[in-house]
């Protein structure tokens, strides 16, 4: 499979160096899915996925850094692909937060 450019680099990455991309899409079928079937899962649920995504993504570059530093690993650009995508994650995940704290401070400092 052929993942097709992104942001016009001309940059194409196939599945096996991209494993995650993969069950991401899995993962966005699903939850369409879950959507069209009328369930509903909320703000709550949506950040538990978020979360729970990151920390798959956060377990996944650890044991990639650590295959990679026994030498155990067979493509180490994948491991540091994984590694990238794991720093990546949580810097967003640390945004989103830091914008989201910045809201909620905003909305409480608002006078009526």
């Amino acid at each position: 499979m052929i993942i097709p450019p992104l942001g016009g680099l001309g940059v194409q990455l196939s599945a096996s160096q991209a494993p995650g991309l993969a069950q991401g899409a899995q993962a966005t079928a699903a939850e369409a899915g879950a959507v069209a079937a009328g369930e509903s899962a909320g703000f709550g649920g949506e950040l538990t996925e978020a979360i729970s995504s990151l920390e798959k993504t956060q377990d996944s570059a650890s044991g990639a850094a650590q295959a990679l530093a026994a030498g155990t690993v067979s493509d180490p650009e994948s491991a540091v692909m994984t590694v990238e995508d794991a720093q990546l994650a949580m810097e967003l995940a640390a945004q989103i937060r830091t914008k989201a704290t910045e809201a909620a401070q905003s909305i409480f400092n608002t006078q009526v």
